[in-house]
């Protein structure tokens, strides 16, 4: 399949990459990222050398926001990306997260650790393996919720002072628990699940909260983990090890019922002569200029298809006709939801 194909369907090629600033201190992103956790782990088997090549021709494309984390392993995401990165570091806004602890002997159990001492540890780990001299924005991955929120990110603040950070961010973080760390050091980004199949940010006042503050918004599996892009017809079609396989939405008694919104999703795609995932991601762009989708992928195709969704362009009246045509989704998104919005 040659580049900018997808799926049955020609995909638009991105023609200028456009940006996206995050925040108040100056965070310019690329306005379509590209999550790196897939390269690693979660969703199936990859390969190391195909992951590099896929990173290094999203930049070529304009396609420069990557994700990382020191869970997606652990830890071996991180190096990936550094070596993928290391003669091009000034073409990237680099991102990567600490807080969430894996347990050596039980891969599926997960601790979370927002104690300043950590905070320091961990992003000096992640500085090292990821063969920088800073990262452009330091994210908690999850908030823990034995430790106040103010000193977690008073702690990632003497990073930024040291010249380690230069942003920080949260991800799945509550209003009120936005607003105090915001107090203490500027949030550039929060980091929380939203797309066509997960829209809580709009109900639950997460969204609100960040525009009232100015914190830009990096949703992260902006296609539904890969639904919305209409490839998975079946649990079937994942690997044994595919963590989706144990995500309650994929589950039968919820998989039959969210394939009517990935229907409506490619009807819609069709009618604006673009693909499934490229509406989605539109669609996102379109609820703002403080939004940067992070779709990700170990796939040169799909970072083109991807990238292709800035220059689809969606009026008001087509944005509330996909809001009214997808229909929500069936299922809780993580089997065990205690750990986010906190």
């Amino acid at each position: 399949m040659a580049l900018g194909e997808s799926r049955g369907r020609p995909g638009r090629i991105v023609e200028s990459m456009k940006t996206r600033t995050l925040g108040s201190q100056g965070l310019t992103v690329s306005a379509v990222g590209l999550g790196c956790m897939g390269m690693s782990e979660f969703y199936g088997s990859s390969d190391d050398a195909t992951s590099i090549a896929t990173i290094h021709h999203a930049l070529d494309v304009g396609v420069t926001f990557l994700d990382t984390s020191d869970l997606y392993g652990p830890h071996t995401n991180e190096r990936l990306v550094g070596q993928a990165i290391a003669d091009r570091r000034d073409e990237v806004q680099l991102a990567t997260k600490f807080g969430i602890v894996r347990d050596p002997d039980n891969p599926r159990s997960r601790g979370i650790n927002g104690k300043p001492e950590y905070v320091r540890a961990s992003c000096e780990a992640s500085l090292q393996r990821l063969g920088v001299d800073h990262i452009d924005l330091y994210y908690q991955h999850r908030v823990d919720p034995d430790t106040p929120i103010e000193e977690t990110v008073g702690a990632m603040a003497e990073l930024v002072a040291e010249g380690k950070v230069k942003h920080l961010g949260l991800s799945e973080a509550a209003p009120e628990t936005l607003r105090r760390a915001h107090a203490v050091h500027p949030i550039a980004a929060l980091q929380t699940e939203w797309s066509l199949w997960t829209r809580d940010v709009e109900r639950d006042g997460v969204l609100d909260t960040v525009r009232e503050l100015g914190i830009g918004f990096v949703p992260y599996s902006p296609l539904g983990r890969g639904f919305l892009t209409g490839a998975i017809t079946s649990v079937d079609d994942l690997d044994d090890d595919d963590f989706r396989r144990y995500n309650p939405r994929f589950a039968q008694e919820h998989f039959d019922a969210n394939m009517a919104l990935v229907r409506a999703v490619k009807t819609l795609a069709a009618e604006k002569d673009c693909t499934p995932a490229q509406l989605a991601l539109a669609w996102l762009l379109s609820q703002g200029d403080d939004v940067a989708p992070i779709p990700g992928t170990r796939s040169a195709a799909r970072v083109d298809e991807n990238a292709g969704a800035v220059d689809v362009v969606l009026s008001p009246a087509e944005l509330a006709g996909i809001s009214e045509a997808v229909p929500p989704p069936s299922g809780d998104r993580y089997p065990d939801m205690s750990s986010v919005r906190r």
